[in-house]
C-alpha cells in the first residue's frame, strides 16, 4: 500500500473510530487507488484523499413531532453536505431506526462518487432520521416530515442542496416535504426536491430508475464478455422499490427471476416471480413478501433464509448494506453464478467481493451500477429548471445512455489501472479522479 494511503487511512480511523461502516466504504476506495497516485503526485502534495473522507458540512438536529396516541416523540434527523465540487449536494433522505451519523457519512461518501460517474454536475450529500415509517398513519408521517423539513428547510436549495426519497421515503413523504417547505419559504422551489409526483414536477421514470439501472449496466457487463441477460436464471435481494424494478426490467430483457426476499425471509417461485403481485404489495398494501402466497398458491415462503441459496446465473442485491458475506458468496460461487451486480449501497462485505473476484464472478458495484436513481433525480431537476416534461420514453433512453457511460468509464480505467473486468478499482478511480480534478481547480477551500 502506498504510504499516503496507508498515513490517511491512519487519519481517518483515528477521527472516525466510532464508525465502522464509513471506516470500510472509505477503505474499500481508497485501497484501490495505489497505481495511479505516481501519475497524479498532486492527489499526494494537495492532500486531496484526506481532503475527500472529511465532510464539508455535517448537520445533526432534533425532530419533535406528535403520534396518533397523542405523545410527543422526539427523533433525531441529519444531513452530510459531504462534497460541493461537482454541484449542489445531492442525496436521498432515509428514514430508518437503524440511521445514525456512521451510516449516513457512508452513504454520503459514496455518493460522492456515484455522482462523479453520472458526468452530471451534482455534489454528494445523504440525510434522514432515526425514524421507522412501519405501522405509521398518513398521518403521523405528514407530522413527521414537516417536523422534519422544518428543521431542515434552512440548509437546502435548489442550488445548495437537493435531497431526494431513499428507503422509507417515497412519493408520499417527499410530498409533505415539498408542501411544509413551500410553506415556510413562500416559495414554489420545484427544484429543491427530487422524486416530486409526476403531476406536479417529478419525472417519469424515476421510480424505475435505480432497478432499471442496475439491470442495464449488468447487461453492458455481460455484452462485454459475449453474453446476455436472456434465459438466465436470476434472484433479487429486496422487495422495495429498487428491487420490484429491477424484478420487471431483468423480464424483460428475457431473465427468470425465481427469488426475492425482505427482513422477513425469501419468496421463491420457481414459474417465475409475478412481479405486479410484488409491486402491488410495496406500493398499495405495504405488506411483507409473505402475502404474495394469497395469490400464488404455488409460490414458497421460506421465513428468515437469505435468498442467495437458491441457485441462479446471476443474483442481484437490492436490499441493504453488508447483506451478502463471505459465506454467501461462497455459497452463489458453488451454485456457479455468473453475474453479482448491487442495487443497494455497498451490500457485499469486503469478503464477499474478494470471494467473486477470486472465482472469476463479473462483479458490478454499486456505485457504478446503482447510479440510475441520482441520474434521473438529476434529470428531474434539469426538465425543473427548464420548465420541461420529458416523456417515459426520453427518460429511459437518457437513463440507458447515462449507464452505457458509466460502463465505458469503468472499462476504461479498469484497463488501464488494473484489469479488464476489475470494475471496482475502475469505477473508484474513475469517480475519484473527476472529483480530484475540480478539487485542484477550486483550490484550497
Amino acid at each position: 500500500m502506498h504510504p499516503y494511503i496507508a498515513k490517511t487511512l491512519d487519519t481517518v480511523k483515528k477521527r472516525n473510530n466510532s464508525e465502522p461502516i464509513f471506516l470500510q466504504a472509505v477503505g474499500e476506495v481508497l485501497t484501490t487507488l495505489d497505481p495511479m497516485l505516481e501519475e497524479h503526485p498532486e492527489i499526494a502534495d494537495l492532500n486531496l484523499l484526506e481532503r475527500m473522507c472529511e465532510p464539508e458540512r455535517q448537520l445533526i438536529f432534533r425532530v419533535v413531532w406528535k403520534g396518533d396516541d397523542g405523545n410527543v416523540h422526539v427523533t433525531r434527523g441529519f444531513r452530510i453536505e459531504f462534497s460541493s465540487v461537482l454541484g449542489p449536494y445531492k442525496g436521498g433522505l432515509r428514514f430508518q431506526p437503524v440511521v445514525n451519523m456512521g451510516v449516513m457519512k457512508f452513504l454520503g461518501f459514496e455518493q460522492v462518487f456515484k455522482n462523479s460517474l453520472t458526468g452530471l454536475n451534482i455534489g454528494g450529500g445523504k440525510g434522514g432520521a432515526e425514524f421507522d415509517p412501519h405501522g405509521k398513519s398518513d398521518d403521523e408521517m405528514m407530522r413527521f416530515c414537516q417536523a422534519f423539513m422544518s428543521e431542515l428547510y434552512r440548509h437546502i436549495g435548489a442550488q445548495r442542496d437537493v435531497p431526494a426519497g431513499d428507503m422509507g421515503v417515497g412519493a408520499r413523504e417527499i410530498g409533505y416535504l415539498f408542501g411544509q417547505y413551500k410553506r415556510l419559504t413562500n416559495r414554489y422551489e420545484l427544484g429543491v426536491l427530487t422524486g416530486k409526483g409526476v403531476g406536479w414536477g417529478g419525472s417519469q421514470a424515476r421510480t424505475e430508475a435505480t432497478g432499471y439501472g442496475v439491470i442495464y449496466f449488468a447487461q453492458e457487463m455481460l455484452n462485454a464478455a459475449g453474453d446476455d441477460l436472456k434465459g438466465k436464471r436470476a434472484v433479487v435481494s429486496g422487495a422495495g422499490n429498487v428491487a420490484t424494478y429491477a424484478i420487471k426490467k431483468l423480464q424483460d430483457m428475457g431473465a427468470k427471476v425465481v427469488a426475492c426476499s425482505d427482513s422477513t425471509g425469501t419468496l421463491y417461485h420457481e414459474e417465475g416471480l409475478d412481479v405486479s403481485t410484488i409491486k402491488h404489495l410495496a406500493e398499495v398494501e405495504r405488506k411483507h413478501i409473505d402475502a404474495y402466497l394469497a395469490v400464488h398458491k404455488d409460490a414458497v415462503f421460506r421465513p428468515n433464509t437469505k435468498v442467495w441459496n437458491v441457485p441462479c446465473d446471476v443474483a442481484f442485491p437490492c436490499a441493504t448494506q453488508n447483506e451478502l458475506d463471505g459465506d454467501d458468496a461462497r455459497v452463489l460461487i458453488d451454485n456457479d453464478v455468473r453475474l453479482v451486480c448491487e442495487g443497494a449501497n455497498m451490500p457485499c462485505t469486503p469478503e464477499a467481493m474478494l470471494a467473486f473476484r477470486e472465482a472469476g464472478v463479473l462483479f458490478g458495484p454499486a456505485k457504478a451500477a446503482n447510479a440510475g436513481g441520482v441520474a434521473v433525480s438529476a434529470l428531474e431537476m434539469q426538465q425543473n429548471a427548464g420548465l420541461e416534461r420529458w416523456t417515459f420514453q426520453q427518460v429511459d433512453e437518457e437513463l440507458h445512455k447515462i449507464m452505457r457511460g458509466i460502463f465505458t468509464q469503468c472499462t476504461h480505467c479498469a484497463k488501464k489501472y488494473s484489469t479488464p473486468t476489475d470494475y471496482v478499482t475502475g469505477a473508484n478511480i474513475a469517480g475519484f479522479l473527476r472529483v480530484a480534478q475540480a478539487m485542484v481547480s477550486h483550490g484550497l477551500i
